[in-house]
């Protein structure tokens, strides 16, 4: 009898330390994050927007501590060559199985419209301060996450009075 609670009593401890073994390795499971970039159709020839970095935050709070650096392929977008189901990889990283709660991307100086054949400045008003920030809030749970940013260029540029173009952006998530 004392061999037998013995015996189940190893079987608890074993069926315990499994238990928690595997709820660990479950709670450590990274996920690759992809970010890309598409666009909506639009009337004008070329939107250029420089993105030098992607960034993520897991946290709500409002500090600008906690933004994470994502592995950033910087250049110059045409977001008019990412029209029609086409997208482009921007930015990826590994992380663990959390929530992100923002999104930010910052911009370079090079942001061009074309219009009507003529290229003139693109202005993003306070953008190259604090970049253009997506609230968001995802959880990571498979191995690949991808995350699809619908740059609506058509909605985003404003041409003002002055003859000025600015960038005022609508983004979406996919």
């Amino acid at each position: 009898m004392k061999k037998n609670i013995m015996i189940l009593a190893a079987m608890a401890c074993i069926a315990t330390f499994a238990f928690y073994s595997c709820s660990k390795d479950k709670n450590e499971q990274n996920t690759t994050l992809h970010v890309r970039l598409t666009d909506a159709p639009t009337a004008f020839d070329e939107v250029n927007v420089d993105i030098r970095e992607v960034k993520v935050k897991f946290s709500d709070d409002t500090t600008n501590a906690g933004w994470v650096t994502l592995t950033t392929f910087p250049g110059v977008y045409n977001l008019l060559d990412y029209q029609n189901g086409v997208d482009t990889l921007l930015a990826t990283g590994a992380f663990p199985t959390e929530t992100i709660k923002e999104i930010r991307f910052v911009l370079g100086p090079n942001n061009t419209i074309k219009d009507a054949g003529i290229v003139y400045p693109l202005t993003i008003p306070s953008g190259s301060e604090s970049g253009l920030k997506i609230k968001i809030s995802r959880t990571l749970q498979a191995t690949l996450e991808t995350i699809i940013i619908d740059f609506d260029a058509a909605l985003s540029v404003k041409k003002e009075g002055t003859g000025d173009y600015k960038l005022r952006p609508v983004l979406k998530i996919r």
